[in-house]
């Protein structure tokens, strides 16, 4: 696929039943905008159901759910086994965290800074309950992870390693690849929340060096809510175990009786997979997926880059106005963070839907320990697309200018 050029774009944007109308969308690090031939691969579906029947249409649709799969290990370097489905990206996370070994009085749990609000909450807890504890990981001037002073802190009592590859409260990625490289040198667990980054800057599994990675598909890869990815490293099966079983993750051996001693778990991903899910929403996702193949997201990455910048630009030469994007300028993404003076960022984001833009604001819960480290209580963050255009970005600052009149 050809560099996204104007003209691929504004196809693209035709697709989009979201795009061209008055309100323009900006959000898409919360949920993206579906295109019409995702839409469609659900809604068939639903139809299908609908005259089938859900169970026998499930079945008519195997082999698309099966392509979904492979499209997912290609998009993250993987093989179709290594990658699991689940409802949401909350879900993958929790299940791919109850799955992994009980920690035990006296183990530490690292996390980075940029820790989303719900992955730190679930991991304190654990550890809370079973005496261990969670601690940071220090930080470069620039805000993200440093590498060289993770591996300082790895001892014979570190657990797991814990990872928010691209904040949520703004555009700085972690070198994830770096802290990987520590990780396996320490035999250490190594799990990603890549929810902020794939879709829209390329991810390998195997560079990454990760054990276990999730991201949903309602945001870069435009895909439908209630719908993730989970990918689980073939050889870290052995120490992954299901929190709760069922036909899928654990069918019932045909040859034994009732008593037949501990079960036998699936020899792929999918044992964190349950069996009740909503196919046409994989389908769904299937079809977004395809779509994030086709254009490349080398392409897609290098568009958004360029656009994001440029948001940043308009606005940072607004006054009143401070964008608050930290990391590594050439690597961030999509998600552009500002506050207004005088204003809160959920009152940012109110004022500017009323001139038809929709954006997100993120307060001290989402992202408390970068939050708390900078002083800052609420953030407004605008996030692009490759469908995003240059009068969008002109539309969104000349709005912000009107804020703090």
């Amino acid at each position: 696929m050809p560099m996204l050029t104007d003209a691929i774009v504004a196809g693209l944007r035709a697709d989009t039943p979201g795009c061209g109308g008055p309100q323009v969308h900006f959000n898409h690090a919360g949920a993206s905008l579906s295109s019409r031939q995702t839409l469609a691969a659900i809604t068939q579906h639903l139809e299908l159901e609908a005259r089938v029947g859900p169970m026998e249409a499930a079945v008519m649709a195997a082999d698309g759910v099966a392509r979904a799969r492979a499209a997912a290990a290609t998009l993250l370097n993987a093989d179709s086994e290594e990658i699991a489905f689940a409802t949401g990206g909350s879900a993958a996370w929790g299940t791919a965290i109850a799955s992994l070994p009980p920690l035990r009085p006296g183990d530490r749990v690292l996390v980075g800074r940029q820790e989303w609000g719900g992955n730190l909450t679930t991991l304190r807890d654990k550890a809370a309950r079973a005496g261990a504890v969670v601690e940071l990981i220090p930080s470069l001037d620039d805000g993200r992870v440093d590498a060289d002073a993770l591996a300082n802190q790895i001892d014979d009592r570190v657990r797991l390693i814990s990872l928010t590859w691209g904040a949520a409260n703004g555009g700085l990625v972690n070198d994830a690849a770096a802290v990987g490289r520590v990780a396996r040198a320490a035999g250490v667990p190594y799990v990603i929340d890549a929810a902020q980054v794939v879709g829209q800057i390329p991810a390998d599994v195997r560079a990454l060096g990760c054990d276990m990675l999730k991201a949903p598909g309602r945001k870069h890869l435009r895909g439908p809510r209630g719908t993730a990815l989970l990918y689980v490293r073939r050889d870290f099966l052995d120490k992954v175990a299901p929190a709760w079983l069922d036909v899928q993750s654990s069918p019932w051996p045909s040859d034994l009786g009732a008593d037949h001693g501990p079960a036998t778990i699936r020899d792929d991903a999918r044992r964190l997979e349950s069996a009740e899910a909503s196919v046409a929403l994989l389908l769904g996702l299937g079809s977004a997926l395809d779509l994030a193949l086709t254009l490349g997201v080398d392409n897609i990455r290098t568009r958004i880059h360029h656009l994001a910048q440029g948001l940043r630009q308009r606005l940072a030469a607004l006054p009143g106005v401070t964008v608050r994007d930290i990391g590594d300028p050439e690597t961030r993404s999509g998600l552009v963070s500002f506050t207004v003076d005088g204003l809160a960022g959920s009152a940012v984001r109110a004022r500017l839907m009323e001139h038809g833009l929709t954006l997100g604001a993120n307060g001290v819960p989402y992202t408390p320990l970068d939050m708390t480290a900078r002083g800052l209580t609420e953030i407004a963050r605008a996030s692009v697309s490759y469908l995003t255009t240059e009068a969008e970005l002109d539309r969104l600052a000349n709005a912000v200018a009107t804020l703090n009149r």
